[in-house]
């Protein structure tokens, strides 16, 4: 246990900062999630692009605040928007 006041303070602000964290990190799964979901279900292509357009905000986002690395963003939003530009494009490439 701290006992000096800014140490008590410091643990304050860091449990605050953590449920605040989990919380993004949460949101951010949930937003990757639904766009994998309607590609699976196999949804029109408007609604997996505002998905995708919701998902890459919250992971911009959570970048932004320091919550994931500036790396792992970029390799989320690009994993996410090769698999919603594969459903766009018709099956050529098979």
């Amino acid at each position: 246990m701290p006992n000096l006041k800014s140490a008590k303070k410091r643990v304050k602000q860091s449990e605050k900062r953590r449920i605040i964290n989990a919380s993004r990190k949460t949101g951010l799964k949930t937003a990757i999630r639904k766009v994998q979901d309607s590609l699976e279900r196999g949804d029109a292509i408007e609604d997996i692009k505002k998905l995708m357009v919701e998902a890459e905000s919250k992971i911009a986002r959570a970048q932004g605040k320091g919550v994931i690395h500036r790396n792992t963003a970029k390799r989320k939003i690009s994993k996410l928007a090769r698999r919603v530009s594969q459903v766009s494009r018709p099956s050529a490439s098979k």
